[in-house]
C-alpha cells in the first residue's frame, strides 16, 4: 500500500493550527504513552521474546528505558519549553530578544529491530515533548513488535498526531520520498546513507543513531574479574545486537590470559555448560543474521582461532558467547560491527598501542576503558573520537537520561535522550521585539553619523 494513502498534511496542519504548542497537549500526549506501557507491559514482553527470544528481565529494560525517558521529560518540560532571553546591545535598545522552541512539524521516526520497542517509541517522547506529530515505522524485521506498535498507538492517540506505517524497505523508500519536518533513523550504516540522500532531495534535516565497532581496552589497574563479569554481560545482552555492544577487545598482553580464564567463568555463571539452551540468552533475530554470525564463526574455527564457546543451535537462531583470538586488523571478524556474541581479542603492547589501533579505524559509537590513571583516562579523551566514552563499564551510559546520545562520523549524527532530544526535536526561532517610539534619524539616509562614532556605538 502506497504511505501516501497513510501520511496526509493533517499531521502537519495539526502542529501549524497551533494545538500543539501549550504545555498541557505535550503533557497529556506523554501521559497517554506512559499508559501505553503501563497498560499493555504483559503484551511488550511476549513481542520482545516472538522476535528476539528476549529473557523478560532484558525486554523489561526497554520498559524502564521508556519509562526514564518520560520521567526526565515530564520533570523538566516546563523549563525546556520556556522562551530564552537574550542580552541586546546598546545599539538595538530599548528591544527584546528571546529564542523560542518551536515545534519542527511532522517527523518520521524508522525504528530498527534490535530494540524495537525502545527505540521506535523513545525517539517519540523528545518529538511529542517539543511539540510535533509523527510517522512511526517500526522495522519488519521484528514482526511481532511492529504489529503490537501498529494495534496499540491508535488506541492512545488520535490519527492527527501519530500514524503507524508497516512494511519493508520498498514501504520505507516511498516513505523517504515524502517531505517531512525531520527525519529520525535507528540502524545500521548502509541503510543510513540511503536515508541520508533521500533526505537530501528536500532538504529535511537528519538524525542517524548507527553504530560502529566499539572497541573496549583493558589496561593495568583493571579489576579483572569484575570486567570480565561486564564485558561478559555487554556482549552477551540481547545476543550481542546492541550498537553499544563492546565489538571487540584491546588487552594489554599481561592480562590476556587471566582476563580469558576469567570471561569463560562468566559465560559459565551467566548462561550454563550449554549456552545456546539457556533462557538467559536471546537469539538472532533471523536466519540472514544468523548465517552472517555462522559464517565468521566457521572462519575462526578452521583457523584455530576459538578460545571459548562457538556452539551454535541453527533450529534457534542461538549462538553462544564467544571469545576469539585475532592477530591483525586484516581479520574478517574485523571487517564490520559484528552485532552479534562474538568477541575478538587482540594482545596490545599499552594503551598508546590500543589508541593508535582505535585511531586508524572509524569513529565508534561508544568507547570504553578498563583500568588505567586518571591521567590515562584523559589521554583516552583527549586524543580519541567516539560518540561516547565509559570506563570500567559498558553499555550502562546509555541508562542516563540527562546525558546525549548518538555518534559521530560513520557512527552517527545529532543527539537524543533528555535535553538533547527536545532540542533535536526543535525549531529555536529567534524573535526581537522593538517599540515605535525611539526611531533616531541617524540610521537612514542621508548618512551623516561620524563613521568613527558609529564603531564605537556598535562596539
Amino acid at each position: 500500500m502506497n504511505p501516501k494513502n497513510f501520511f496526509s498534511t493533517s499531521l502537519r496542519e495539526t502542529v501549524w493550527s497551533g494545538t500543539t504548542r501549550p504545555e498541557g497537549w505535550r503533557r497529556k500526549q506523554l501521559d497517554q504513552l506512559n499508559r501505553l506501557i503501563d497498560q499493555n507491559e504483559k503484551e511488550i514482553l511476549n513481542a520482545l521474546e516472538v522476535d528476539l527470544g528476549k529473557p523478560q528481565t532484558e525486554a523489561l529494560f526497554e520498559i524502564i528505558a521508556l519509562k526514564q525517558e518520560l520521567k526526565t521529560t515530564q520533570k523538566n518540560l516546563s523549563d525546556w519549553i520556556k522562551p530564552r532571553r537574550v542580552q541586546v546591545p546598546l545599539s538595538l535598545k530599548p528591544g527584546e530578544a528571546i529564542v523560542r522552541p518551536e515545534p519542527l512539524g511532522c517527523v518520521l521516526i524508522i525504528g530498527p529491530w534490535n530494540y524495537p520497542f525502545s527505540l521506535t517509541l523513545q525517539p517519540l517522547v523528545s518529538a511529542l515533548a517539543a511539540g510535533n506529530t509523527a510517522v512511526l515505522k517500526p522495522s519488519e524485521q521484528s514482526p511481532a513488535t511492529s504489529e503490537l506498535i501498529g494495534t496499540l498507538i491508535p488506541k492512545y492517540f488520535s490519527k492527527e498526531i501519530i500514524k503507524v506505517v508497516q512494511g519493508g524497505a520498498d514501504i520505507a523508500a516511498q516513505l523517504l520520498e515524502e517531505k517531512f519536518d525531520h527525519i529520525f533513523f535507528t540502524g545500521g550504516g548502509a541503510i543510513g546513507k540511503k536515508v541520508m540522500a533521500a533526505a537530501a532531495k528536500n532538504l529535511t534535516p537528519t538524525t542517524l543513531e548507527l553504530g560502529g565497532q566499539s572497541p573496549a581496552i583493558v589496561i593495568e589497574g583493571a579489576d579483572l574479574q569484575v570486567t570480565a563479569k561486564r564485558l561478559t554481560w555487554g556482549k552477551g545482552l540481547n545476543a550481542g545486537q546492541t550498537c553499544i555492544a563492546p565489538n571487540h577487545l584491546l588487552v594489554e598482553e599481561n592480562l590476556t590470559d587471566p582476563l580469558e580464564e576469567l570471561m569463560k567463568d562468566s559465560i559459565a555463571k551467566y548462561y550454563g555448560s550449554n549456552p545456546v539452551n539457556s533462557p538467559h540468552l536471546a537469539r538472532i533475530v533471523n536466519n540472514y543474521h544468523f548465517n552472517r554470525l555462522n559464517k565468521l564463526l566457521e572462519g575462526a574455527r578452521e583457523n584455530g582461532q576459538i578460545l571459548i564457546g562457538g556452539e551454535v543451535d541453527k533450529s534457534m537462531n542461538k549462538i553462544a558467547p564467544t571469545l576469539i583470538k585475532v592477530e591483525n586488523q586484516e581479520d574478517p571478524l574485523m571487517s564490520e560491527e559484528i552485532f552479534g556474541p562474538l568477541l575478538p581479542i587482540i594482545k596490545v603492547k599499552n594503551l598508546e598501542d590500543a589508541l593508535r589501533r582505535i585511531r586508524r579505524q572509524p569513529k565508534p559509537l561508544a568507547l570504553y576503558m578498563f583500568g588505567g590513571t586518571i591521567r590515562e583516562q584523559q589521554i583516552l579523551l583527549e586524543t580519541t573520537s567516539s560518540g561516547g566514552v565509559c570506563f570500567n563499564d559498558v553499555v550502562m551510559q546509555a541508562g542516563i537520561p540527562d546525558l546525549p546520545f548518538g555518534g559521530v562520523g560513520p557512527s552517527g549524527m545529532g543527539t537524543y535522550h533528555g535535553k538533547a532530544g527536545f532540542n533535536t526535536f526543535s525549531h529555536q526561532k529567534s524573535v526581537l521585539k522593538r517599540p515605535f517610539w525611539l526611531d533616531l534619524k541617524l540610521r537612514y539616509p542621508p548618512y551623516q553619523l561620524d563613521l568613527g562614532l558609529l564603531k564605537r556605538l556598535l562596539g
